[in-house]
């Protein structure tokens, strides 16, 4: 255990790194501007513990940072327990930093127009949110509780999220009627959409599986051109309808790249080889190898 570092200390360097303080600030701002410019006022929601909390503002009339504050507590903890101590400091921060913004800024409500607030509100918040999980934590506990229960239930992350946010959205249907619940659904789509793009960014990585006759030339394509890292496969081709027993050898190349380079490198290696068959996979994380990472090769 000596080199070992444990999983539940403190990495103060990171908390207090100044570009993820960044993050967790200008997010947990254009969270604050999110509800209070655009979904406060109008009623719509967001998912999770920040929609919980709207609907219940809007019930009892009780100062929404109480609900956002009560409601983490629980997933602070939780993530505390199951993800690290870490997590659970930067998290509090942007929580406490949402319910005080939420008090002391006081921002007028930017339009009335309906399709604007749901779209305009979600990438705000959206984006907000985002910024956080790239700082190392989060400002809805929504996102701990499927991470918590995914291992007893056997659903993904966003098959848990979906079944919690159903009774949040059912109970706007209740309360604010069906029409302010579909805006609200609307809202949610745009915030997860905007979310899913500033953590992965352009950089999300993507899997692309080339195979051709002329392997060699593809992988001197890929590898000495385009500086790019690839696993090869031996596999077998052919076994077509009508030509079953024809077959032959080949290799299955793979290269990890992000969403920008698909492009590129597709319209490459059919100027090489015409019919090579070339398959993408999405992948949900990549490290180790030679990837290039926000500027940078690793």
């Amino acid at each position: 255990m000596g080199n070992k570092r444990r999983n539940d200390d403190i990495n103060w360097a990171n908390v207090w790194n100044l570009k993820n303080m960044g993050q967790i600030v200008l997010g947990t701002a254009m969270a604050v501007f999110a509800m209070k410019g655009f979904m406060i006022p109008n009623q719509f929601m967001d998912g999770g513990v920040t929609g919980i909390s709207i609907l219940l503002h809007e019930i009892t009339h009780i100062n929404i940072s109480i609900f956002i504050l009560v409601f983490n507590l629980p997933f602070i903890y939780l993530g505390f327990k199951k993800i690290g101590k870490t997590f659970a400091v930067q998290t509090s921060i942007s929580v406490a930093l949402l319910a005080l913004g939420l008090i002391f800024i006081d921002i007028q409500p930017i339009t009335k127009d309906k399709l604007l607030i749901a779209i305009f509100g979600g990438i705000l918040i959206g984006t907000g949110v985002a910024l956080v999980i790239r700082s190392g934590g989060v400002i809805d506990g929504a996102e701990v509780i499927a991470v918590f229960t995914k291992r007893r239930t056997g659903f993904s992350n966003s098959e848990i999220i979906m079944l919690f946010n159903t009774f949040i959205f059912a109970g706007a249907a209740f309360h604010f009627g069906l029409e302010t619940a579909m805006y609200s659904l609307i809202t949610y789509f745009a915030a997860t959409r905007a979310t899913d793009y500033v953590v992965d960014g352009i950089e999300q990585y993507t899997a692309i599986n080339i195979i051709s006759a002329k392997y060699d030339h593809v992988k001197d394509l890929l590898v000495n051109e385009l500086g790019k890292g690839i696993t090869v496969y031996k596999g077998e081709r052919g076994y077509l309808p009508g030509s079953f027993q024809v077959k032959a050898d080949c290799e299955i190349i793979v290269a990890i790249v992000n969403r920008l380079e698909i492009n590129q490198i597709q319209e490459a290696v059919i100027e090489i080889d015409p019919k090579a068959f070339i398959y993408v996979q999405s992948i949900s994380d990549a490290s180790g190898g030679i990837l290039k990472v926000k500027g940078h090769r690793q």
